[in-house]
């Protein structure tokens, strides 16, 4: 797989690559081979417009060659290796030579100013292949993770050149421009006017470069006046290098004592005012660089502080939501307790206030009925004694005989008065607390006999009572949870109708069943039934607590109570609840 292919499938993308090639014929071949293994390459003729091109989005790779017009490409890397923004890209030298003691030199020059690697350009396609590769893998492996470094692009270094010598200003700004560098050249009387306004109003001079020898007495005064500018300026105004070329009227000293930052000798050559103008603008470009980073760090630091604070904030807010939410869900459940709780008490200072009553109720009928059964009795034995005697006259026999048939119907009529105080007495007597041993067949009749106004002649009750007669339980199991359902049974059955209650055993468990012909319970209102206050009734017809006390009556022991639909033998429907306790957990 070739080097593009390979970074294509890990990236999503053909990488990117930066060819520095000044002849159009090399560029042009090195461009159809890398095209070729699947890289996007974009071509600059020269290091000045790279430069300008890596202002944009950086690319990938920069392959650059040492000997380029102008700027060479050991300071291309010099300048790249300056930017923030750019250090990191990896760089490729390509050369000319093939190896000797030059071409020593010029890979020990390419690989000191930050170059990542070199290569001649006579090596033959396999090896800058294989070096592409390589730099490639190690520059994913830098990226992975690490964000984007912030920073400004590159620029050009401004240089401002005082010479009174038209011909020696031409020369200069030809050498000072052949390092990339923008050069404005002016005689001495524009100087100060030039110093203060560079070409942008945002821009500053970098350096300024004085031929003293050039400007006569007047060199060091102008010096002094550029200094004077220099120390009044603020901000990077103020940070621009003065560059003096030492004349015969001048020695270095004075020249120093004028403000300049650096002198050299007139008869300096070339290549020493390149080098001199070329270092003092660097540090220039380094601090400005440094300030910058320095900047984007505490940029950095503040978004960082910021995403901590905004992180807090969150897990603050977060743990308050999750606190609402705890504290909202403890309220609900205790609100649902309140409620269960207020439906019990309700239910319960219903049943001891009927209790109660009921209790006093049957206490004050039963004494004046206790008297009149007794006077009954004897009227009933007095009147069999009269009977015998007026057997002579037709109309006072009659008159006996309808007496003691009344007397016989008035005997049963208090007989039954008894029988319902004396139920009324035991449903008084089953509120009390504890388990007892009770007579299930016996509660249910005693709870059928209360019922009797709500059934009537209309509804046919049928007992198929198979269980054991005795239960040990609570008294409310039968009291409440059995007459609570059979009445909503009765009260949801229109006209004619039919309920059964039924007990069995199943293994450890007592079943009570209780079926109706009643339309049945919707399905989807089986999970809210026992639900306190929830009633399908008409508003003033019930409480909703009834079958929310049966419930939790059942719950009490260790049991359930559930609700499907009934199956009569003759496919009719309704209800049916299934009581389930467990005999011995009940006792």
């Amino acid at each position: 797989m070739s080097a593009g292919a390979a970074w294509r499938q890990a990236t999503g993308e053909a990488p990117r690559i930066l060819l520095v090639e000044d002849s159009e014929t090399q560029a042009l071949q090195l461009r159809r081979m890398l095209e070729s293994e699947g890289f996007a390459v974009t071509r600059a003729a020269s290091a000045e417009a790279a430069l300008d091109g890596l202002n944009g989005p950086l690319p990938d790779l920069v392959i650059a060659d040492y000997h380029l017009p102008g700027m060479n490409g050991d300071e291309l890397v010099r300048r790249i290796r300056l930017n923030v923004r750019a250090r990191a890209l990896p760089v490729l030298m390509l050369t000319d030579a093939e190896g000797g003691a030059h071409g020593g030199d010029l890979e020990r020059q390419g690989l000191e100013s930050g170059a990542d690697a070199y290569a001649p350009k006579s090596a033959g396609r396999e090896l800058i292949l294989l070096r592409l590769r390589a730099l490639l893998r190690r520059s994913a492996s830098d990226r992975e993770g690490m964000p984007d470094s912030p920073g400004a692009g590159f620029r050009r270094a401004r240089l401002l050149l005082v010479d009174d010598s038209p011909t020696h200003r031409l020369w200069l700004s030809t050498l000072l421009a052949g390092d990339g560098d923008s050069v404005v050249a002016v005689g001495s009387a524009e100087a100060e006017a030039a110093a203060t306004r560079p070409a942008a109003a945002e821009e500053s001079w970098d350096g300024v470069l004085v031929n003293l020898a050039g400007l006569g007495p007047e060199g060091l005064s102008l010096c002094r006046r550029l200094d004077m500018l220099r120390s009044r300026a603020t901000g990077e105004r103020a940070d621009f290098r003065i560059v003096a070329l030492d004349g015969s009227r001048s020695t270095p000293t004075a020249a120093f004592e004028a403000g300049a930052d650096d002198v050299l000798p007139a008869e300096a050559g070339a290549e020493a005012i390149r080098l001199r103008v070329r270092a003092l603008v660097r540090r220039k470009l380094l601090r400005e660089e440094n300030r910058r980073i320095e900047g984007a760090l505490r940029d950095r630091l503040r978004e960082v502080e910021r995403a901590r604070a905004e992180a807090a904030s969150a897990e603050a807010r977060a743990a308050l939501a999750g606190a609402l939410e705890r504290a909202n869900t403890e309220l609900e459940s205790t609100n649902k307790a309140l409620r269960d709780t207020q439906g019990k008490l309700v239910q319960a200072a219903k049943m001891a206030s009927l209790g109660e009553l009921v209790a006093g109720i049957a206490h004050e009928i039963n004494n004046p009925l206790a008297f009149i059964l007794a006077h009954q009795g004897t009227v009933s034995r007095l009147l069999a004694q009269v009977a015998p005697r007026v057997t002579g006259d037709a109309e006072a026999a009659r008159a006996v005989e309808k007496a003691m048939a009344r007397a016989e119907s008035m005997t049963l009529g208090l007989r039954r008065i008894q029988d319902l105080v004396q139920n009324l007495r035991k449903f008084s007597r089953l509120e009390e607390g504890g388990a007892q041993e009770v007579d299930v067949p016996e509660a249910i009749g005693t709870v059928l006999v209360l019922l009797t106004h709500k059934l009537s002649d209309r509804i046919v009750v049928e007992r198929e009572l198979a269980a054991p007669r005795i239960l040990r339980c609570s008294p409310a199991l039968l009291n409440q949870v059995v007459m609570n359902i059979i009445g909503n049974a009765a009260d949801a059955i229109e006209g004619a109708g039919r309920i059964r209650v039924a007990t069995r055993a199943e293994g450890p468990d007592y079943l009570i069943e209780v079926w109706d012909s009643g339309p049945g319970v919707p399905e989807p209102i089986r999970a809210r039934i026992f639900e306190p206050f929830f009633t399908t009734k008409p508003v003033g017809s019930g409480t909703g607590l009834g079958l929310s006390i049966a419930y939790a009556v059942v719950e009490a022991h260790h049991g359930s109570i559930a609700v499907d639909d009934a199956r009569w033998e003759d496919g009719g429907g309704g209800a049916r609840f299934t009581i389930r306790v467990p005999m011995e957990a009940a006792a």
